[in-house]
This record gives structure tokens, C-alpha cells and sequence, in this order.
């Protein structure tokens, strides 16, 4: 088995899956494709293109209760196998549960499918979410999410003390702020380990004050950095500007 990543959880990075999937054919290899968090670009004409070769997968997991802000938990497992594939993995065939003698078909019995077995119908939950907004009005969340993460990413690109990590594939934008007393040093061993200590206190003023909740991490030999998530349809551009202003306020005396 292959396993492909379309929108990586810290850096919202996406495989070239129509790459990896000629060569899972060549050596007959399944390809199963996480898009638990990028999934939901397919629903936009703009930025589907993401996920391009996501149809040649043979499984696929989606996650609507992140980038679609269904209730929790709402998760899609995708197979283009024809064989009742999730009964031959995870049926018990207990007889005690799952008569086989019913006057309907009992293939529908949802429940010796799963693991869970008993469980919500968390498939209601964006079946509703579907329904109320149809598919133009989704794809209309996901372009503005991923507008509002261009439009802070080229703000930050044009405010000293700002620093971006990486040019964002998704709603990802991952960068430093620099404080005023680290800015002239050098890109040197000095600067990344003070800088690393910089993002946490940042992180605790903005939660004491209650004015933010942003996460921040290292990411391999790279300091600790903040990492914007852009989801909500109801963020502005002045929302990003407020971000940038706040961080400011709060780290330039470090």
C-alpha cells in the first residue's frame, strides 16, 4: 500500500498524485489517498486541480467536519473496490446482532460494516450540511477560505518583521514574527534559537488577553513558527489584518 497526502496537517502540502498512482500501477500497489483536510478543494472549480489523479485511488478519506465545519465527528472512508469491501474487513457476523432471516436485504444493515458497530449517523450530518447549501454555495466556502489565506500571506510578505515560511498550497499560512531586537542579526544558528522561543510567549499574551488562538509548532530543523488555519466563511480581510496587528502588538517588546 501507497499512502498519498492531499493537504498535510501542519503545512497543507499535496502529492503529485497522478505521479505516485502510475507507479502504484506499474507494481499493482494500492493507493490510498488522505485527503482528510484537502478533500474538500474538490468541490471547487477554482482549486480542484489540487487533487489532480485523486479519481485513480483506490480508497480515499475525507473529513467534512474540518474544511466543510460539519458538527464533529464526520468522517468519509471512499473505496472503488466492488466486493462489499468493509464487510469482509470488519464484519463479525454475529448472529446474536445480524439475523440474516429479515424480509429486507440486510446488505443494508449498515451495522457489521463498521468497526464502531453501534454508532451515530454521522453521514446525516453533512448529508443536511449538502442539502441546505448545495454544492456552489460549498465550493463558494472553500474559494474564500483560500482567498482570505492569499490575502494574509500577502501581508505578510509586506510587513517588516514578518517572515513566511513557505508559499501556501492551501489555507495553511505558516510564518515568524521577528521582534524588533532580533532583526539585525544574520540568518544564523543565534537568531533560529532565540526565534523559537518567541512564538510560545506570542501564544500565551493572546490567550491570556483573549484576543487570539493561534498554533505554532517547529517543523524539523525549522523554529517554532505560527500556523494559520483560514476555514470560516465569516473571516475578513480585516480579521487577517487584525492577526498581523495583534502579534505585533504583543511580541514587540521581546
Amino acid at each position: 500500500m501507497v499512502n498519498a497526502t492531499a493537504g498535510t496537517t501542519v503545512l497543507g502540502a499535496f502529492d503529485p498524485i497522478h505521479q505516485i498512482a502510475d507507479i502504484c500501477e506499474k507494481y499493482g500497489l494500492w493507493l490510498h489517498v488522505d485527503a482528510c483536510w484537502g478533500g474538500a478543494a474538490l468541490l471547487s472549480k477554482k482549486h480542484r486541480d489540487l487533487l489532480k489523479g485523486i479519481h485513480r485511488a483506490n480508497s480515499v478519506a475525507w473529513n467534512p467536519h474540518k474544511m466543510m465545519m460539519t458538527c464533529l465527528q464526520c468522517c468519509a472512508f471512499m473505496v472503488r473496490d466492488q466486493t462489499n469491501l468493509l464487510q469482509h474487513c470488519n464484519s463479525a457476523k454475529a448472529s446474536y446482532l445480524f439475523q440474516v432471516d429479515k424480509f429486507y436485504d440486510v446488505s443494508f444493515d449498515c451495522g457489521d460494516k463498521s468497526i464502531q458497530c453501534s454508532r451515530k449517523p454521522d453521514a446525516f450530518k453533512i448529508w443536511l450540511l449538502w442539502k441546505a447549501l448545495g454544492t456552489s454555495r460549498l465550493a463558494q466556502r472553500v474559494d474564500r477560505a483560500l482567498a482570505m489565506a492569499q490575502y494574509l500571506t500577502q501581508q505578510i510578505k509586506g510587513r517588516e518583521g514578518f517572515r513566511l515560511l513557505m508559499e501556501p498550497e492551501y489555507t495553511n499560512v505558516c510564518f515568524w514574527y521577528i521582534p524588533p531586537s532580533l532583526r539585525h542579526l544574520p540568518d544564523c544558528p543565534e537568531l533560529w534559537e532565540k526565534l523559537h522561543k518567541v512564538a510560545p510567549v506570542i501564544k500565551e499574551r493572546m490567550m491570556k488577553k483573549g484576543s487570539l488562538m493561534i498554533g505554532f509548532q517547529p517543523h524539523g530543523d525549522r523554529a517554532n513558527f505560527f500556523r494559520m488555519i483560514i476555514i470560516s466563511p465569516q473571516v475578513s480581510t480585516e480579521d487577517m489584518d487584525f492577526v498581523l496587528e495583534e502579534i505585533q502588538s504583543l511580541g514587540q517588546d521581546l
